[in-house]
C-alpha cells in the first residue's frame, strides 16, 4: 500500500465515520470501485483510490463552511491537510461539482482555487461515485441519480443540478466502461 493510500483512508475515517456513518461506508464502496477500474488508469490507481476514500469529507460538520461540499473538502484537505495537489483538485471537481458551484455562485472560486485534472481521472472518480450508493454498494448512475433526485426532492438546488449533469455522469461511465472494456480485450 503506498503512502498517499496510507494517510487518505485514516483522514476520511477520522472526519466521516463516527459523525456520518453512511457517508463513510459510500466513500468505502467508492474507493472499492476504484480498485476495480484500476487496470485502466496505470500509475494513477491509487491517485484515484486516495480521492475517491476523500471525495465527500467536505460533509464533515467540522469542514462544512459553505455548504458545497466538493470546495469544503479541497479547501480542507489543501489548508489543514496538505495532501497531494492532485487529489484535492480531484476531490473539488468530483462527479460534474462545476455544475453544482454555477448553481451555488461558486464556480469561479472552484476553478480559480482548483484546476481539474485530466479528463480520464475525473471520468474515472464520477464512475465510482455514481456507480455506489449511499450505503457503499455497487449500482448503476440511472439508479443513483434517482435516489439523489429523489433524497434531496426534483426541484431543490442538488435535484436540479444532478438532472443537469445526467447526461455528463452518463457519459463519463460509458467512457470508463469502454476503457475497461479495451483494457480487458488487451493480451498480456
Amino acid at each position: 500500500m503506498s503512502e498517499l493510500i496510507e494517510w487518505a483512508y485514516p483522514l476520511a475515517e477520522s472526519l466521516l465515520a463516527q459523525a456520518l456513518p453512511r457517508r463513510w461506508k459510500h466513500c468505502l464502496g467508492v474507493a472499492e470501485r476504484a480498485r476495480t477500474i484500476a487496470l485502466v488508469l496505470g500509475k494513477d490507481a491509487e491517485l484515484l483510490e486516495a480521492a475517491a476514500i476523500l471525495h465527500d469529507i467536505g460533509y464533515a460538520p467540522d469542514l462544512a463552511k459553505t455548504g458545497f461540499h466538493p470546495l469544503d473538502g479541497a479547501r480542507y484537505l489543501r489548508d489543514v491537510a496538505h495532501g497531494d495537489d492532485r487529489v484535492t483538485n480531484l476531490v473539488a471537481h468530483h462527479s460534474c461539482a462545476w455544475m453544482e458551484a454555477d448553481a451555488r455562485g461558486l464556480r469561479e472560486e472552484l476553478e480559480r482555487e482548483f484546476p481539474r485534472e485530466s479528463a480520464p481521472l475525473s471520468d474515472a472518480l464520477c464512475f465510482c461515485d455514481m456507480n455506489t450508493t449511499p450505503d457503499g454498494t455497487p449500482t448503476n448512475p440511472i439508479d443513483r441519480i434517482n435516489e439523489i433526485t429523489g433524497r434531496y426532492g426534483p426541484d431543490s438546488l442538488i435535484g436540479t443540478f444532478i438532472r443537469r449533469a445526467e447526461p455528463e455522469i452518463l457519459a463519463c461511465t460509458s467512457r470508463v466502461l469502454e476503457r475497461v472494456a479495451h483494457a480487458k480485450s488487451q493480451p498480456m
